[in-house]
């Protein structure tokens, strides 16, 4: 959602990033900003209304734009007064932060092929480097301290090539180092790559030999979305976006040949988006069209990939499709409809590559069990790797290839699936890249919200299991397992799948070697009912050594959008809270992920009141249980997460005393209705068509710029918002501007507007910067 809008203005972008450090504190209260009002009537179907602040979000207007950036200048300003006094706080939160940050030498050592790919700082300077080194080479020649400086005496040669200095990247593109897509060739003799131009707004491709360490002349290519591999190495496919940043065009191109790129495909109408991948074995490319009409997925001999398309599925609607190959097998990953009928969860179906039926007949690969819900799949030669949910609960299991053929579907316990081990109190299981389709290893990471994320490779030909990686919060050190200078703890971390319980966790000897935090950081789960009856999950996390009964201030996490997992791994930003005695929750509303299809579908569009009535459930539930002191429960919300804080400070603005809003989606009748940046298919199907009569008042119910309520208290409320973010910064400055007009004023209420820049992202520093001024905020105002 990032990098999708020019600045305003080229010195905006370049904000103090130092926050308050005011010369002398304020005589009295700090006035807040006043921007002018120049109401704009708006009228569709049967409504009328106006919007005073719609001048805002004018970006071709050169008098609206220097209005905006003297408004910009004055929240910074009044943000900077409203916050003094908390600089040895915020000095004192950001070092705590700073002090958690772990210090890794590189990332995990991926296994590809013959070589280990891997990324590392170098000292002292900002941008990563790119390196391998062969996999084959002795561990007695790798230098742990520092991976660059391995030497094999044998051969007389560095071990380690460098492949990619984004450094050197940064200087092409204007001090900024963003990279979206990077894929290693089969043949490992190039790596293609897209970096974000800034100055363009756009993604460029570049194609480098990994040999010589050359940029290639061709392709260089502009606005990349998505790109794939074919003929060993020999060609590469990829798809361009057209100026509404749609994919809709994918080129081949002859790697050292001079001839132009050739089109291979083009979709023409606007509503299609087009998504390509090769399959794991390298062997095809597919190639995804979808829109709300209808999804389709293709097949291109990645052999010969000039030789056509060739349509291997289609269905009605917008379905998630992930296509694989398997030993003369194609593997299709997918929740289309069945039979017409809307099903709940993904399933997985096959069917022979060399099927002559006209349509193409899929089987399915297991009977349908609502008890193991399969949430992904993975395929290497030899094994199929499920995450299945029961429950709320994640598991993760593995079953030996080939299925079983000609039997038609089978119940996956029939197939005596290895269930793989796994900590307490999992919140989500990632996938690793494993791109190593011949490997026996699988890489997850595995968070859970009272241990820091832990990089896990387990061997599915014998049920080992290693840790690669995970910071151990406790010692405030991380745990890099790089070639053998960590010997010991590998062979300490190395356990066979016989240490399970029925519950395929670790036995509590085990659990230790998680690095699990539990012993000093509860983590309860519990069943909210909502305002209709349906149950939401709850999950509370806090100090044991710092809880205090019924005084604890409280901060309440929500999402709920594009069937999404709410994002609960375990943040050491969020440390420096818990040990002062709060309260962190999270709240699994309806629209969001973890309950299947319907559960995502019923918090989106016409009853996306539904993920907002959840998160009101759950905040009464933390008062009347007495988790969190009555006067003392902030709220934070994240992109489309803001959009319910907001709508739920608007229905209960005394249910809060603070709330953390972060880049978010606040006037969704304008950003609908008149999108500044394009939006796509799934936004619409998200949050609704404003065309549609029933969406439109949908959207006018639930929209927080449309429903704020006038003479009543707010709670405090700080937004952090920036330039270059897919809700622009006008949604933001609207919103405050709007609340400060209609509600109450009270100096220890403030509705504050931190401008932040592209760079925070890519830098930890700054991050810590922006979270101790979070922090520092609900601390404040807590106290007052």
């Amino acid at each position: 959602m990032l990098h999708l809008v020019k600045p305003l203005r080229s010195h905006l972008r370049h904000l103090r990033l130092a926050h308050f450090k005011a010369p002398k504190p304020p005589e009295s209260p700090p006035k807040p900003p006043n921007p002018p009002q120049k109401p704009e009537t708006f009228t569709l179907h049967d409504h009328t209304w106006q919007d005073p602040y719609s001048w805002m979000s004018k970006l071709n207007d050169k008098v609206a734009m220097r209005h905006m950036d003297m408004y910009m200048e004055q929240e910074d300003k009044y943000t900077e007064a409203v916050m003094y006094g908390t600089d040895r706080l915020q000095s004192k939160l950001q070092s705590e932060m700073a002090s958690r940050l772990s210090f890794d030498l590189s990332t995990p050592p991926l296994k590809f092929g013959p070589w280990l790919y891997y990324r590392r700082v170098e000292e002292g300077k900002q941008f990563p480097v790119l390196c391998r080194r062969l996999a084959s080479l002795h561990d007695e020649f790798i230098s742990h301290k520092s991976p660059s400086a391995g030497f094999d005496f044998t051969s007389g040669k560095r071990i380690e090539q460098k492949l990619i200095d984004y450094n050197q990247e940064a200087q092409r593109f204007g001090g900024y180092a963003y990279e979206e897509l990077s894929e290693v060739s089969p043949d490992h003799r190039f790596i293609a790559y897209t970096m974000y131009d800034k100055d363009k707004d756009l993604f460029r491709l570049s194609v480098r030999n990994l040999n010589s360490g050359a940029l290639c002349s061709k392709p260089q290519a502009e606005r990349v979305s998505n790109l794939a591999w074919a003929k060993d190495g020999q060609a590469l496919l990829y798809v361009v976006t057209d100026q509404n940043k749609r994919p809709y065009r994918m080129y081949c191109s002859l790697i050292g040949s001079t001839d132009e790129d050739v089109l291979v495909f083009e979709e023409s109408d606007n509503n299609v988006f087009v998504n390509i991948r090769h399959t794991k074995d390298f062997r095809f490319v597919t190639v995804n069209t979808f829109s709300t009409a209808s999804s389709k997925v293709f097949l291109i001999n990645a052999a010969d990939p000039l030789s056509g398309l060739n349509l291997v599925w289609q269905c009605e609607g917008i379905a998630h499709c992930v296509l694989e190959h398997h030993q003369g097998y194609l593997f299709l990953f997918t929740d289309a409809a069945k039979g017409g009928q809307s099903v709940d969860s993904h399933y997985l179906l096959c069917s022979p590559v060399d099927s002559s039926s006209s349509p193409r007949i899929w089987e399915d690969v297991f009977v349908s069990d609502p008890d193991w819900v399969v949430e992904d799949v993975d395929f290497s030669h030899t094994h199929l790797v499920l995450n299945i949910r029961e429950g709320r609960n994640f598991r993760l299991c593995s079953v030996a290839l080939p299925l079983p053929a000609g039997k038609g579907p089978v119940h996956l316990k029939e197939l005596h699936p290895q269930f793989l081990p796994l900590p307490k109190y999992v919140s989500q299981i990632s996938p690793g890249p494993n791109y190593d389709y011949h490997s026996s290893k699988m890489r997850f990471t595995i968070s859970s919200p009272v241990m820091p994320d832990a990089v896990v490779d387990y061997d599915l030909s014998n049920g080992n299991w290693k840790i690669i990686q995970q910071q151990n919060i406790l010692h405030e050190r991380t745990k890099v397992l790089y070639g053998t200078a960590s010997s010991a703890s590998i062979s300490e971390k190395t356990l066979n799948t016989h240490n399970l319980n029925s519950a395929n966790e670790v036995s509590p000897d085990d659990q230790q070697l998680w690095n699990d935090l539990s012993e000093f950081y509860a983590c309860e789960q519990h069943n909210v009912s909502s305002y209709d009856g349906v149950l939401v999950p709850l999950t509370v996390v806090y100090s044991r050594k710092n809880k205090k009964e019924d005084q604890n201030p409280g901060l309440l996490h929500v999402h709920g959008a594009y069937g999404e997992l709410l994002d609960k791994r375990w943040c050491s930003e969020l440390k420096s809270l818990l040990d002062r005695g709060w309260m962190v929750a999270y709240a699994d509303v309806r629209g969001g992920g973890g309950g299947g299809k319907k559960w995502h579908h019923d918090g989106r569009c016409t009853k996306k009141i539904n993920s907002i009535k959840d998160f009101i459930a759950c905040a009464n539930f933390l008062v009347d249980k007495e988790i969190v002191h009555e006067k003392k429960l902030a709220a934070s919300g994240y992109s489309a997460g803001g959009l319910v804080v907001a709508s739920a400070i608007n229905q209960c603005p005394h249910l809060f005393t603070a709330a953390v809003l972060k880049v978010p989606f606040l006037d969704a009748t304008s950003t609908l209705l008149y999108p500044i940046i394009p939006l796509t298919a799934v936004d619409y199907e998200e949050f609704g068509y404003p065309g549609d009569i029933n969406d439109f008042h949908a959207i006018r119910d639930y929209s927080p710029y449309d429903n704020i309520q006038k003479d009543v208290l707010y709670p405090a409320v700080l937004i952090s918002s920036s330039f270059n973010t897919r809700f622009g910064v006008w949604e933001a400055a609207k919103w405050v501007a709007r609340v400060r007009e209609l509600t109450v004023y009270d100096p220890k209420r403030p509705i504050l507007l931190n401008l932040t820049t592209d760079i925070v992202e890519e830098n930890r520093y700054l991050q810590c910067k922006e979270s101790a001024l979070e922090t520092a905020f609900l601390i404040k105002a807590m106290e007052s």
